[in-house]
């Protein structure tokens, strides 16, 4: 290689042949050669030359994907030279300790004073149901190759066997393909094996999926899936994505709640909810007057579920409280305990001069806040507003121009209930938007933050003015409010108390 660079740098600089002083020949036949003592050709032959001999000096790395492959076929596949034998599931591996050092498993068995660390033949006893021979066969041949093809289907029970025989990489691997691969089929198997094994940034991942995905792309076969404890979370949360008002989460929680008790059913979505209000209309006749389904001995389990519900923002509505009262799933000693605090908030508001939230309070926010959604499925302009009596303040929601604005109607448009005539009126409010791919994977997603919002009777502000990049139909808006003061609350109107479980 020498010699060969030497050739040609020494062909490069030397001058071109019969070309003068003047260099006349080289304009013949119409076209000039470069070069010349004087001319710039000396120099770009230097400058080639110098490029030429640091591009032949450079080492290049090159992967030899041929000796990953022939490791792998040798010694793996085919067993050659292997120095010991693994026995489990009936399935037999023959292996080199060289190798199984890798996994923290075996580094542990041979480098201690083990009984098997001198031995050619280790029977492995597999506790995790998971693990089968396939996801052995997978996590042995890691060991032998620098890549791993996982499917999702299989994710499971390979990230079992990884865990067991402590392959670190082999786990990272299996929890990246999992928070990459969750959808409405997988995320509940996930979220289970995540809390198993340890993975707690899938665990935190699927959490998310499901407060994004549970109202706003409901899934019969999610709903019997999704167990008490994971609903429990997910209805308690403030970040719950909630599409229209509260009373949507309680019809989803009885339909949740029918699919967990009968299981067999297998209709459509459309048709969950009448079947469920059938089902518990004809158990309502089996039990006395006085006592609610979740009082019995079939609902009992589902009262930490629904005590979560924030049952003041579903009464303050005549249609929603009049279904509630009708389907008697909620003791009767709750709706009681609301009915008292939401009058003395009434009361408060109409005598007293509540103005609304003074300050953020972020835990009554989270706890206690009305959580509200709306779906824009194209482009457009909207306006709405949530049903519920708000304690006189009606708020307008608008979508114009990539704008939201909350405006405080009291004069210019029609309402359907009493109107508070306050001067100033105060809102505490956290406004977020999102938008979902097929999957149900967030794309994008922006929120404002907890805010203090004060409005004059009639006057309009702009919330969130939206990046054209956030414009992703469907859109899906989510708001939580606070409309009176906590801090003014006493004892006598206290919060909910439900009966534990």
């Amino acid at each position: 290689m020498g010699s060969l660079s030497s050739r040609v740098l020494r062909r490069r600089v030397a001058p071109p042949r019969g070309e003068g002083a003047d260099g006349d020949r080289g304009s013949r036949g119409g076209k000039r050669k470069r070069g010349g003592p004087e001319g710039p050709g000396e120099s770009d032959s230097d400058g080639d030359g110098e490029r030429e001999e640091q591009l032949l000096n450079t080492p290049r790395r090159k992967k030899l994907k041929s000796t990953s492959k022939y490791i792998y076929q040798t010694l793996f596949l085919n067993g050659e030279n292997s120095d010991i034998k693994i026995c489990a599931l009936g399935e037999e591996w023959n292996l080199h300790k060289i190798y199984l050092c890798q996994s923290g498993y075996f580094s542990s068995m041979f480098s201690g004073s083990w009984r098997e660390s001198s031995m050619d033949i280790i029977e492995l006893e597999i506790p995790d149901q998971n693990i089968d021979i396939e996801a052995l066969q997978v996590a042995f041949g890691s060991l032998y190759r620098d890549d791993v093809l996982i499917k999702p289907s299989r994710v499971v029970a390979l990230l079992a066997a990884a865990c067991m025989l402590q392959l670190d990489g082999l786990i990272q691997q299996c929890g990246e393909t999992m928070k990459e691969t969750i959808n409405v089929k997988t995320v509940c198997g996930y979220y289970n094996s995540a809390g198993t094994y340890g993975l707690d940034s899938v665990k935190k991942k699927c959490l998310e999926w499901l407060l994004n995905n549970l109202m706003t792309h409901q899934s019969v076969e999610l709903f019997k899936e999704l167990s008490i404890n994971l609903m429990k979370q997910l209805i308690s949360s403030s970040n719950l994505f909630v599409m229209q008002v509260e009373m949507d989460v309680y019809t989803a929680l009885k339909k949740w709640m029918f699919l967990q008790l009968v299981p067999s059913w297998n209709g459509p979505l459309k048709q969950l909810l009448a079947e469920a209000d059938a089902w518990f209309s004809k158990r309502r006749k089996d039990f006395e007057d006085d006592i609610a389904f979740l009082e019995s001995e079939q609902g009992r389990a589902f009262l930490t579920v629904f005590k979560h519900l924030r049952l003041q923002y579903i009464i303050s509505d005549l249609a929603s409280a009049s279904i509630i009262e009708r389907d008697s799933l909620v003791p009767s000693e709750w709706l009681s305990s609301v009915y008292k605090q939401q009058w003395f908030a009434m009361l408060r508001a109409e005598q007293d001069n509540d103005i609304g939230p003074q300050e953020i309070n972020k835990e009554e926010l989270e706890g206690n806040s009305m959580r509200c959604g709306r779906k824009l499925a194209k482009d457009g302009d909207y306006c709405w507003r949530w049903t519920g009596f708000n304690f006189g303040f009606d708020l307008l929601v608008t979508y114009t121009n990539r704008y939201i604005i909350f405006k405080r109607n009291t004069l210019n448009q029609p309402c359907s209930g009493s109107v508070s005539l306050q001067p100033r009126r105060n809102i505490a409010f956290r406004l977020r938007l999102a938008s979902f791919d097929n999957n149900g994977k967030l794309i994008c997603s922006r929120t404002t933050g907890y805010q203090i919002l004060t409005l004059e009777k009639d006057q309009e502000q702009v919330v969130m003015n939206l990046d054209s990049r956030l414009l992703i139909f469907p859109l899906y808006i989510c708001c939580n409010f606070l409309y009176t003061s906590p801090e003014k609350r006493t004892e006598s109107d206290g919060l909910l108390d439900s009966p534990e479980n």
